[in-house]
């Protein structure tokens, strides 16, 4: 044992950049185990992932306070570590129940004393209550009198920008609080199969409605020869197979293409921030991935930067990771443009929605074998692809938003200009 003289309180540690609850999925330890710093205690379900909660101290599982199913808010605690012999206390006094998941029990929200156990991942603490907005939407408030505790922001982490601010009633005390939307429910039979949202599905829920509400998107398609991605991967690919190499993905090629056109059309990586535009001097990729629950987006950092080889090992990676719920909590934030894939489901082409901060999205279709018209005007057989962009209009007109697509059209047609 490390000499300590009080037990240790495990509390619910923040495992992702806006997550503010969590739901303890499982434990992987029990009452009266032995503890070592970095074992996997449980599994916690964050807004954005499935992950484990390593422990940072060492000791025996006195009680677990918060049982397996239930949701509990960040700082909560969940757990008690004791050295051998020592009398294992009870659960803080301080309880708030938080909701129960689906067939769990309330788990009690507390406020310990003492020595804290903090799980890997980041610190519990919450802020007390301070509102995060830009001086401009601040400014905006007081003018209109819209009260910003009322408003949720769409600005980077949360924050709250100009356009919040102008999208609120205007009015005088309590203006500021919008009317609730009325929600159209179905009508659920006896034989219908009711499905309780997990905190991952009810995040991506809020998400993707406060983007299309919120961001102001516009979409452009465009069609792209695949024809010598298909022949240069198949070269390569043949070259691998024969010396054991890494065998190269149609995604890779396109996830390269993304980033290095991103890096020629710089404001196409950006961020609408209120007063201001935020144009970022890295290419931080995030990559779409399906997973039981919903769709995660790990972030492939300076992408623009990467060879082809190093960013196919990375995708495998995240794509092994993400299934086994081993990805970690950074490993999701500060992505700047994202790549939605769906060419493998057999879909020609769609548009995404913004993942916001961010300002772009690209959608990929499949690759296919089409009837076209060549250079001597005769039918031939082509191989095509369409390629979607959603733009924030905040932050990207039209003519750099196609001045994008012509960049990343020429390198998908033109793939050994990626591999120099």
């Amino acid at each position: 044992m490390n000499g300590r003289l009080m037990a240790i309180i495990i509390e619910m540690p923040k495992l992702s950049d806006t997550m503010t609850e969590g739901t303890l999925v499982r434990w992987l330890k029990k009452e009266g185990d032995k503890v070592r710093t970095g074992d996997v205690l449980a599994e916690v379900e964050t807004d954005k992932a499935t992950m484990e909660m390593a422990a940072d101290d060492e000791g025996i599982l006195g009680k677990i306070y918060v049982p397996a199913g239930s949701k509990a808010g960040l700082g909560v605690a969940l757990a008690v570590l004791v050295e051998e012999g020592e009398a294992v206390p009870d659960a803080p006094t301080a309880k708030v129940p938080a909701a129960p998941a689906a067939g769990g029990g309330a788990a009690p929200a507390a406020a310990p004393r003492g020595p804290v156990a903090k799980a890997s991942g980041g610190s519990g603490a919450v802020g007390g209550g301070r509102v995060k907005a830009s001086p401009l939407a601040k400014k905006l408030a007081a003018e209109r009198g819209v009260d910003l505790r009322t408003l949720a922001g769409s600005g980077p982490g949360g924050r709250i920008v100009r356009a919040d601010v102008l999208g609120a009633p205007v009015g005088g005390a309590g203006a500021g609080a919008a009317k609730p939307v009325p929600t159209i429910r179905p009508v659920a039979g006896p034989d219908d199969t009711r499905i309780p949202l997990s905190g991952m599905r009810t995040i991506i829920a809020e998400r993707l409605l406060m983007s299309k509400t919120q961001i102001p998107h516009f979409y452009l398609n465009i069609e792209v020869d695949a024809g010598p991605i298909m022949a240069l991967r198949g070269e390569i690919n043949a070259g691998t197979e024969k010396s054991g190499g890494n065998k190269y993905t149609v995604n890779d090629f396109i996830l390269k293409a993304v980033a290095a056109a991103a890096g020629q059309v710089r404001a196409v990586n950006a961020s609408f921030d209120g007063d201001s535009i935020v144009q970022f001097a890295s290419v931080n990729l995030s990559v779409a991935v399906a997973v039981d629950d919903g769709l995660v987006t790990p972030v492939l950092r300076n992408a623009d930067k990467k060879s082809l080889l190093e960013i196919s090992t990375a995708v495998k990676d995240f794509a092994v990771r993400a299934k086994g719920k081993k990805l970690s909590p950074d490993e999701f934030a500060g992505g700047t443009i994202t790549v939605s894939n769906l060419g493998a489901y057999g879909i020609d082409n769609f548009d995404a929605i913004i993942n916001p901060p961010q300002a772009a999205i690209l959608s990929i279709g499949a690759a296919k074998k089409v009837p076209v018209v060549n250079a001597k005007g005769e039918i031939t057989v082509g191989n095509r692809m369409w390629v979607g962009m959603s733009c924030d209009h905040r932050v990207v007109d039209g003519a750099v938003g196609a001045t994008y697509l012509a960049a990343l059209k020429k390198l998908l047609e033109n793939p050994a200009l990626m591999l120099v």
